[in-house]
C-alpha cells in the first residue's frame, strides 16, 4: 500500500485472505487514492464486489465489473397485500409473469423491443458494439437474467404492496467491459486501467454510460410489465410517484473530500446526502430503503446488499434442499426450480441486519420490507 493509498472499511468482520488479496492489490494500482470497503465484501474476479474505488484520473473497468449499470428499481402500488393472501392466487399471478418479464430473452416471434432514441445503438463507440446492440441488446432489453438478479413483490411495515427488481445491462455489459479491457493497460490481478483524458479512456466512459441508460429503461420496463399482470388480477394501480431506479455498478466524476475524483462503485449504492436507495437482504429477509448519509470517507457510497457468505459452490455442497426450503417459509416461488436455487439460499449470504448495522454511518433506514412472491431465474 502507498503513502498516497486511503483504506477504509465499514465491515462487521475482517474480510477472508482471498478477497484481502483483492484489497491490498487494489490499493496499490497506479493512481488508486481511496478505497472503501462496504460490509456486503465479497469475492470477485480483479476487484471485489462491495467496494468504492477513487482515482484521479486512472480508469479501471475491473472496478466497474462487467454487468454495467446493475441495480435496482423499486415502485409502490396503492393497495395493501390482499391479492397475494390466498397462495394459489399469488401462484397464477407468478406463473404469468414470464411473458411479460422474460427471463433471458425475447421470443424473435414475438417481435422484439426497439432501442429507443437515448440507447440507440449507434451511440456506441464502436461498430462492434453497435452491432451487439442491434442484436443482444433488443433481445435482452426488459428481460431479468440469472444469478442473482430477481423481481419481487413485497410489503412494508405499514402493509403496503412494493415491486422491486434487481437486473443489469446484461449482455451488453459484457461486450463493452471487454471490448474496452482489451484495450487497457494491464498491471496485473486481473487490473487493467484506461487513461479518463485518452480517447480510448472517454469512449470507455461513454459507453459505461450508455450502459447505465439501457440498464435503467430496461428495469423501468420489467416494472412496468409486472405491474400490468397485477393490475389484471387486482384493482391495483403503481403509484410512479414512489420509482426509485438506481445502480450501482459505474464510474463517474464526483466532488469528494474537496476533490474531483473518478468514483467506481462495484456492487456499491450512491450514498450522498439524502440519496435515497435500496438495499435487499435475501429471498427470505427483509430488504431495506435508506437514505444516505454523505460520508466523505465512504466515497459517499454504502453496500448495496447483505454480500455472499458463501460461495455457489459452496453452497451447493453445504445446504440441502429441504433446509432451503425452509428458509424460504411462506415466499411464493416457482417450485419447480427450487431444487436449483441452492445457492441463492438465504444461508448463503450474510446477515442483512448485521450489515446494517455496520453501516449505520453510511446511511439511515427509510422503510422496512418482506418478500411475499418471488421471480426468479436458473
Amino acid at each position: 500500500m502507498t503513502d498516497e493509498t486511503i483504506v477504509r472499511r465499514w465491515v462487521g468482520r475482517p474480510p477472508d485472505s482471498a478477497v484481502q488479496q483483492t484489497l491490498d492489490r487494489l490499493s496499490r494500482a497506479p493512481g488508486v487514492v481511496r478505497v472503501a470497503v462496504m460490509p456486503d465484501v465479497h469475492l470477485a474476479a480483479g476487484v471485489s464486489n462491495g467496494v468504492a474505488v477513487a482515482t484521479e484520473r486512472h480508469i479501471y473497468p475491473a472496478a466497474v465489473g462487467g454487468d454495467i449499470g446493475c441495480g435496482y428499481a423499486a415502485v409502490a402500488f396503492d393497495c395493501g397485500t390482499d391479492a397475494f393472501r390466498r397462495r394459489r392466487a399469488a401462484e397464477k399471478l407468478l406463473g404469468e409473469l414470464p411473458a411479460t418479464v422474460p427471463i433471458m430473452r425475447h421470443n424473435r416471434r414475438s417481435g422484439l423491443p426497439e432501442l429507443p432514441t437515448e440507447i440507440a445503438a449507434e451511440q456506441l463507440s464502436a461498430d462492434e458494439l453497435a452491432a451487439r446492440a442491434a442484436g443482444d441488446g433488443r433481445l435482452e432489453l426488459g428481460t431479468l437474467g440469472r444469478g442473482n438478479h430477481f423481481l419481487e413483490f413485497q410489503q412494508d411495515d405499514d402493509s403496503r404492496l412494493w415491486l422491486m427488481v434487481h437486473s443489469g445491462s446484461r449482455a451488453m455489459g459484457q461486450h463493452i467491459a471487454q471490448f474496452h479491457g482489451q484495450r487497457a493497460n494491464a498491471v496485473g490481478g486481473g487490473l487493467a486501467w484506461l487513461d479518463a483524458e485518452s480517447e480510448a479512456g472517454q469512449a470507455y466512459l461513454s459507453d459505461v454510460t450508455w450502459a447505465r441508460a439501457y440498464a435503467s429503461e430496461s428495469r423501468r420496463r420489467m416494472l412496468t410489465g409486472a405491474a400490468t399482470v397485477l393490475v389484471a388480477h387486482t384493482r391495483a394501480e403503481p403509484d410512479w410517484s414512489t420509482l426509485l431506479n438506481t445502480d450501482h455498478n459505474h464510474v463517474q466524476s464526483e466532488e469528494c473530500a474537496g476533490r474531483t475524483l473518478w468514483i467506481h462503485r462495484k456492487g456499491a449504492n450512491v450514498a450522498r446526502d439524502g440519496t435515497l436507495n435500496v438495499v435487499p437482504g435475501t429471498m427470505a429477509t427483509h430488504s431495506y430503503h435508506v437514505c444516505g448519509r454523505g460520508e466523505p470517507e465512504a466515497l459517499h457510497s454504502s453496500s448495496h446488499g447483505a454480500g455472499r457468505k458463501l460461495s455457489r459452490g459452496a453452497a451447493r455442497a453445504r445446504i440441502r434442499r429441504r433446509d432451503f426450503e425452509r428458509q424460504l417459509g411462506n415466499v411464493v416461488i416457482d417450485p419447480r426450480i427450487a431444487g436449483r436455487l441452492i445457492d441463492e439460499a438465504p444461508a448463503a449470504y450474510k446477515d442483512i441486519d448485521a450489515v446494517m448495522r455496520a453501516q449505520r454511518d453510511l446511511v439511515r433506514i427509510v422503510r422496512r420490507l418482506r418478500p411475499i412472491l418471488l421471480h426468479k431465474g436458473v
